[in-house]
């Protein structure tokens, strides 16, 4: 069991794997060193691969953590052996409290079973008897949705039903600690919507691990994040700054040896910030918004051909800089060439505290009209008009790039992460992520 108020607690984790080259080479390994050890020597014919190497990890009681990277980084061995499914080579896991999870499509379930069945048979895994598998399978045949299917084989089921039944079944487990391995990306958008309602109100109580490749769900869901790389911890620490050291290792990646990117951290300072206050407008959707020039304190990525050097935000429905949600604003950003640059791109992303993105454009519409380019030395902007969403109250921030290229393949010279910072205070706008002006509501008798 855990302590300290630990959920789950990893010290020194490592699991190695034995990869033979030839199937007849289990057979050496298993009779052969024997022989070899009677004579006093060692022979082996396995290859070693540590799928996790000492990995340490502490979570407690009501957090959320994500574990990121790359295909084959060791994320879904590491919630296999959380699971109890594996076990390590080396190290020790402690964990307080019953586990449910959803790892790789295909586990858990007997393909030759109807769905029935391996509700019943997954259910007994987490420690439920039949009577109370009885009681709950209304309702898990009702989160699941899949009809008649429920009594056809799970081999004959799509990815999507097989997802379905899975997480039917871990909602209604009463578990302590959920575990989702990347499972929820095959599902459709409505059954998606049902499992992120439970998940939400999963965290109010419970402990979640959560494996994806989308870093707006890791920073949206997640507390902290977990960063694997080949096995070993790169990062640990919130979903956010992981997340953004996570995505420039991405476009190291796949820029390879073309470009070299280098990290721009500096420390967070208070921005100059102006504060407007909107006037009052019907059903009083007023807000007070404080707007910050975060340029040269924003974190992100360069490689020195291009940089960002202003960003400008003014409103075009009023002479004064007053900002309330619904007039005309145009966003300016300005950038520099340090190398010949035949195809520029510059954009902007406006993003919550949480990391979704809420919309964003970039300047791609004019290079499919008509081709730019400019010289080394050059200077050159791109203006952005568009109508100003109502925001909630809360913090955002504009994330603003120049690049060099196509759609499909270019390359981000300069990447900022907040380069203009928006708080909303006293906004009305109770419902949703962006605030929607009613010109009139009415209730009458019909």
């Amino acid at each position: 069991m855990s302590c300290n108020g630990n959920m789950i607690e990893i010290s020194g984790l490592s699991k190695c794997f034995f990869v033979y080259k030839n199937p007849i080479d289990r057979l050496k390994q298993f009779i052969l060193p024997k022989l070899f050890k009677m004579i006093g020597k060692d022979k082996i014919y396995y290859d070693e691969f540590w799928a996790v190497n000492d990995v340490s990890l502490k979570i407690k009681k009501g957090e959320t953590v994500a574990i990121i990277g790359r295909n084959g980084s060791g994320k879904s061995t590491l919630l296999q052996m959380i699971c109890g499914t594996l076990q390590p080579t080396s190290g020790s896991i402690s964990v307080n409290g019953k586990v449910a999870a959803l790892l790789e499509l295909g586990s858990g379930f007997n393909p030759e079973f109807t769905g029935r069945e391996n509700v019943y048979l997954s259910g007994s895994v987490y420690g439920l008897s039949n009577e109370e598998i009885d009681a709950k399978f209304d309702d898990i045949q009702k989160f699941a949705d899949i009809g008649d299917f429920i009594e056809q084989p799970v081999k004959t089921y799509s990815s999507g039903m097989y997802v379905r039944l899975a997480f039917a079944v871990i909602a209604h487990v009463d578990a302590d600690i959920l575990v989702i391995d990347e499972a929820l990306a095959v599902g459709d958008a409505v059954f998606t919507q049902k499992c992120m309602r439970y998940i939400r109100n999963f965290q109010k109580t419970g402990t979640l691990l959560f494996v994806s490749h989308d870093l707006a769900s890791v920073q949206n869901l997640c507390e902290k994040a977990l960063w694997l790389n080949k096995g070993n911890t790169v990062e640990y620490g919130y979903s956010k700054d992981v997340a953004e050291s996570y995505l420039q290792y991405t476009i190291e990646q796949v820029y390879g040896d073309e470009v070299k990117v280098e990290s721009i951290s500096k420390d967070k300072k208070i921005a100059e910030t102006s504060t407007y206050e909107a006037e009052d407008s019907f059903y009083d959707y007023n807000a007070v918004y404080e707007i910050s020039d975060n340029l040269n304190e924003s974190n992100g990525w360069s490689t020195g051909k291009a940089e960002i050097t202003d960003i400008r935000f003014s409103n075009l429905t009023s002479d004064e800089d007053v900002f309330k949600g619904g007039e005309k604003v145009k966003l300016t950003l300005t950038a520099k060439a340090h190398i010949d640059l035949d195809a520029p791109i510059l954009g902007f992303l406006l993003k919550d505290k949480l990391g979704q993105f809420l919309f964003g454009e970039n300047s791609l519409p004019l290079t499919d009209e008509s081709q730019r380019s400019y010289k080394k030395g050059d200077s050159f902007s791109c203006s952005f008009v568009f109508t100003l969403p109502m925001l909630p109250n809360g913090e955002y921030s504009i994330m603003c790039s120049v690049a060099n290229g196509i759609l499909e393949n270019n390359i981000q010279h300069h990447h900022l992460h907040d380069a203009l910072i928006i708080n909303v205070f006293d906004s009305k706008v109770r419902w949703g992520l962006v605030g929607v002006k009613f010109d009139d509501i009415s209730m009458t008798k019909v």
